[in-house]
């Protein structure tokens, strides 16, 4: 499941706690032979167990005519500490042209924990076979990586020129393998190209990795390309290999003189005038930093929150017990309870400790006319209050003083956080971000108008998160939060970004306040990062972003940092076809 967002906590669940990333690969020694003619098309398939259920999680390349295969897929699965994860390999020879088929046999399979091979982080187990019966010599590696301390990913892409041809009757048909020199010097395969058929000088697809994959975030660990003629019976021939580093990739790619000579050795011995096999080229390289939440708050980026409470009259007279704006000394009412919990978190990331407290949706002072963006404390000059408790006095000053009218509008509130917003993109750094927390006992009334608001927001560094209090029916903001899919403006522009959370309170009533929060904020360090990696601004006193070094367009902008809320989820990052 490449790239998904992390999603958003159960209604009423505690979230998950911040989990470490784990990269699994897989490698197999002496399977079975189930092919009357060729060797077995191996594949792995990656299973976690969830509720007693064994759910697939992601599969590997298929490795054509190979007993002992060494996969190129790489596995990310979330880790934590605390839980049993069991996990389950199932390997199969494949027959179908593009993986897996009903008709693929079983040749064996292994359960492990994740905390087990984490402990090991090189494990080897024999492959079973049904009722627990030995499938002969057949086993798998699995080989783990902690890449939490991950700090980004390099887009590369390679040709060659002038290869040998090891073929009688066409020309070689070349693939090529970047293998990462481990401290034990043991190598590791980090990634495998597609195969180039019938062409001697191949230009392979540009292909993205992890910093950690590629070089363990050494630059100067030593890197090994090892370029092969395919052949479909798995009898691949050698055609040469070079050695270099990421750090003289980038040096020699910089000077635009990133090639190396493809040696075979073994004629380099025997051809006194030998010079090379060929040449590799490094066509394209574009090194993306990728920072955490953590990151920014660190660089003194400061997380600016606003509170819009809901003033209809829906909400029910405050004097009668029965409404949600009752002041009760003895049991804070929903709008307090939820603006307490989210306050007490996102105050600790405000230097000056100061919330900007708006109202909507009721008659005010003096002349009583209808307002949907008016400050609590009435003073529209300055509509911060000192800290969440300042927030609170404002509040139940203003209940008496208003009366509570309607309709439950809040595009005006979303334009007015957005054009702070706007005033904080127009000064180029992570600086500043703003949440918007409304709180609302209602459904939006002006539904088009908040649409077209929350798309022009999401192109700024803004979040929304919306706390729906009392029991009214609230189908209609799943459509803000995007769950029915992206959310789109009137006109039909989409989200830049989804910056909107909704929650329903009731359903997180029994949830301590620190769950709650928990609950609230669970996509904010998402959406932070989000921002900055689209608009390429790094933590302050880090300076800008790497900019283009290669041929090619951006891909996908990173998203990464905050916590995973969901259970574990795994993602893949496959060849192109590989052989």
């Amino acid at each position: 499941v490449s790239g998904a967002s992390p999603a958003a906590p159960a209604p009423g669940s505690v979230p998950a706690p911040c989990a470490s990333k784990v990269e699994l690969r897989l490698s197999c020694r002496h399977l079975l032979d189930r092919d009357p003619l060729t060797k077995s098309d191996p594949s792995v398939v990656l299973l976690q167990q969830a509720q007693s259920q064994w759910v697939q999680m992601g599969r590997t390349e298929v490795v054509r005519s190979s007993l002992h295969p060494v996969f190129s897929t790489v596995f990310t699965v979330d880790y934590y500490f605390e839980e049993v994860q069991r996990l389950r390999f199932e390997v199969y020879d494949s027959h179908g042209p593009s993986g897996l088929g009903s008709q693929d046999d079983f040749l064996g399979g292994m359960e492990c924990t994740l905390g087990q091979i984490v402990a090991q982080k090189k494990m080897t187990r024999p492959l079973l076979l049904k009722f627990g019966r030995n499938a002969g010599k057949s086993s798998i590696t699995v080989v783990a990586e902690d890449i939490s301390g991950n700090n980004g990913y390099v887009e590369l892409s390679f040709q060659a020129r002038k290869l040998d041809d090891k073929d009688l009757f066409s020309k070689s048909d070349p693939f090529l393998e970047l293998y990462r020199v481990n401290a034990d010097n043991s190598e590791q395969l980090v990634y495998r190209t597609e195969v180039v058929k019938n062409n001697l000088s191949p230009v392979w697809e540009p292909f993205t990795v992890s910093l950690n994959s590629l070089c363990s975030c050494e630059e100067t660990r030593p890197l090994k390309g090892l370029v092969w003629d395919h052949d479909s019976r798995g009898k691949h021939d050698f055609i040469g290999e070079f050695s270099t580093t990421f750090a003289e990739m980038q040096k020699a790619f910089s000077d635009d003189r990133a090639q190396w000579d493809c040696v075979n050795t073994k004629y380099k011995h025997k051809k006194r005038n030998y010079r090379n096999s060929g040449v590799v080229v490094l066509a394209g390289l574009k090194l993306h930093r990728v920072h955490s939440f953590l990151d920014y708050i660190m660089g003194g980026c400061q997380i600016h929150c606003t509170v819009a409470i809901d003033f209809t009259a829906s909400n029910g007279d405050p004097r009668n017990s029965c409404s949600l704006h009752h002041i009760d000394p003895g049991q804070p009412n929903e709008y307090l309870r939820a603006l307490l919990a989210v306050g007490e978190v996102c105050q600790d990331y405000d230097s000056d400790k100061r919330f900007s407290a708006l109202g909507f949706g009721a008659r005010i002072p003096p002349k009583y006319e209808v307002s949907h963006d008016f400050a609590i404390n009435f003073n529209p000059e300055d509509d911060e209050c000192e800290g969440i408790q300042g927030v609170v006095e404002a509040y139940q000053n203003c209940l008496p003083k208003v009366q509570l009218y309607g309709p439950t509008n809040v595009a005006p509130i979303i334009s007015k956080v957005a054009r702070m917003a706007a005033a904080e993109e127009r000064t180029g750094e992570a600086s500043q971000y703003y949440i918007l927390l409304i709180l609302t006992d209602g459904v939006v009334t002006d539904m088009a108008d908040t649409r077209e608001a929350i798309v022009r927001a999401s192109h700024l560094p803004m979040s929304i998160i919306i706390v729906g209090v009392g029991n009214a029916d609230f189908t209609d903001m799943q459509t803000l939060d995007g769950e029915d899919g992206v959310l789109r403006s009137p006109r039909g522009e989409p989200v830049l970004r989804d910056i909107v959370q909704f929650l329903p309170f009731r359903e997180l009533k029994s949830a301590s306040p620190a769950a709650l929060a928990k609950c609230v904020l669970a996509e904010v360090p998402r959406q932070v990062v989000e921002y900055y990696s689209h608009k390429e601004l790094p933590p302050r006193g880090l300076g800008s972003l790497p900019g283009e070094a290669g041929p090619r367009s951006s891909p996908e902008d990173a998203r990464q940092g905050g916590c995973k809320q969901a259970a574990p989820t795994a993602s893949v990052s496959s060849t192109f076809g590989g052989p």
